[in-house]
């Protein structure tokens, strides 16, 4: 599938984006006083999200500084992997230049002033193209934000483009009839996951510092692995869903959408979880449930020793070689700093055959073909089609699976009781082949993911290996609802030890 230039966004290039920048006359950056020119050798797109808003209301660059950087950084890397087919390019430098003439009247927005994002096209983006990845929104300009990109933008974020994801986000990867398939930066033959990978991919190649991601069934944590980031998919509840185009009351499956946020560095993923939590009001799911800070799990640490069980092997296809090893050595370095270690796997994972996809598929998809006539959408992805021929459950089959989803959850949660996490692989593959399809053999390598959407409980991922042929491997760290503060910690103690996010070659 070819990409397509999308009708309000920008297909940018590197002539046209110094064609733009010319024409809008902000390269003397003449509003911004006090500031000092751009310095070639400082790299703005490989900086954390923290390093950037310190340094920009601190006034050690500019924001309209790390916009171009970055505008420059997908213009150049966008051809080859197709991560943002929608740039807001003018607004984005509009608001940038806006940013910085803030600064200099001494007003501060929020922060993240100053500081650029994308955002998965799943979400609504006020004036922005939103796609969902289905043909009938490929002109959509939504009138308002979702709660997620509301609360960035008032923190002071600023919008570059939307990163790609599958229609209607069903895919685990990134591939849809507008825009065409995303590929990983680390190996253009390889799949950079899905539903966010356009999200995963782009971080990851140094073009955005941070996205917002969706998790029904693995969709931050799988690209997040594949592309060696750092993802976190919150307790179910924690994040609203509205303006997502998985939202409340869609049917079953709203009942394990997470939204979360996507960085390279795991320092990020809780400044970024403060600005996005909490109730808006229109979300009912939401729970008003006080975060906890990270550093408080390392001041405690020192007391007393966290409890982690590990596991390489889910009971259905045990992870291949260099999975098992990166698990491994995520084991050992925990042992080394103290914590409490023992391999154990939860023994509910045995219910995960009756259980896995049945719950996204119980109304026989009605939600999808609810969300084509929404739409408008006459024909969807070729690939999905197929499953619009499934058959809604019965009464009696939807009692039984909703009993057997109630005794996995309440079994893991007990099973849990004598642990502060669980350490497990993303994927018991450590790569695949780009515009994979999922099949039933497949699927028992994702029962590792979609577990964590059965539960609702938090999970981080952190980069902390790689393969035999050089492809990230990022490991999950779970933890009981509501304690995103102990994965947290685990994911930047083994970031630091283990390597965390590395630049690829693109």
């Amino acid at each position: 599938m070819k990409p397509k230039a999308c009708p309000e966004g920008t297909a940018l290039d590197r002539r046209s984006f110094l064609e733009l920048n010319s024409a809008l006359g902000i390269a003397a950056l003449g509003s911004f006083a006090g500031a000092r020119a751009a310095d070639p050798a400082d790299d703005f797109v490989s900086m954390s999200v923290q390093t950037l808003a310190s340094g920009i209301q601190a006034r050690k660059f500019s924001s309209v500084e790390v916009v171009q950087a970055h505008l420059a950084r997908i213009a150049e890397v966008n051809p080859s992997i197709n991560a943002v087919p929608t740039i807001a390019d003018e607004r984005a430098l509009r608001e940038a230049r806006q940013a910085d003439d803030d600064l200099s009247s001494g007003r501060i927005r929020g922060p993240l002033h100053g500081v650029p994002m994308t955002i998965k096209d799943a979400f609504d983006t006020e004036a922005v193209v939103t796609t969902y990845g289905t043909l009938g929104k490929k002109s959509f300009a939504p009138r308002t934000d979702a709660t997620v990109v509301s609360r960035l933008r008032r923190a002071g974020a600023i919008l570059l483009g939307k990163s790609n994801t599958p229609e209607f986000t069903a895919m685990y990867d990134t591939r849809n009839p507008v825009f065409g398939i995303t590929k990983n930066p680390y190996d253009l033959t390889k799949s950079p996951g899905g539903s966010s990978g356009g999200a995963a991919a782009i971080v990851a190649a140094c073009g955005s510092p941070f996205d917002i991601g969706t998790d029904s069934g693995g969709s931050i944590r799988f690209p997040a692995g594949l592309c060696g980031i750092a993802g976190l998919k919150p307790t179910l509840g924690r994040v609203p869903q509205t303006g997502c185009i998985i939202r409340p009351g869609l049917g079953v499956i709203d009942e394990c959408n997470h939204v979360g946020p996507m960085a390279r560095f795991v320092e990020d993923l809780f400044p970024l979880l403060e600005v996005i939590a909490g109730p808006d009001g229109r979300d009912a799911s939401v729970v008003p449930v006080e975060l906890r800070r990270p550093t408080r799990v390392t001041d405690m640490q020192a007391r007393q020793p966290l409890r982690v069980a590990f596991y390489t092997d889910n009971g259905f296809r045990a992870a291949d070689a260099d999975v098992k090893r990166t698990v491994e050595s995520v084991a050992s370095e925990l042992v080394l700093a103290k914590l409490r270690v023992e391999e154990k796997r939860p023994e509910a994972l045995a219910r995960l055959p009756d259980l896995y996809l049945r719950v996204d598929l119980a109304d026989g998809l009605d939600w999808f073909r609810v969300l084509m006539k929404q739409c408008n959408t006459a024909e969807c992805d070729p690939d999905l089609a197929p499953y619009l021929n499934t058959k809604p459950m019965s009464g009696t089959d939807f009692a039984e699976l909703i009993r057997n989803w109630h005794l996995f959850r309440t079994e893991m949660l007990t099973w849990m009781q004598d642990y502060d996490a669980v350490v497990c692989p993303v994927s018991t593959m450590s790569s695949l082949p780009s515009g994979f399809n999922l099949t039933d053999e497949l699927g028992v390598a994702f029962y590792d993911l979609y577990a964590f959407n059965l539960v609702g409980w938090p999970v981080a991922v952190v980069r902390c290996g790689s393969s035999d042929d050089g492809m990230p491997i990022g490991v999950q760290i779970a933890a009981n609802p509501w304690r995103e503060d102990v994965c947290l910690a685990i994911a930047k103690h083994l970031e630091t030890e283990l390597g965390g996010w590395k630049r690829p070659a693109i």
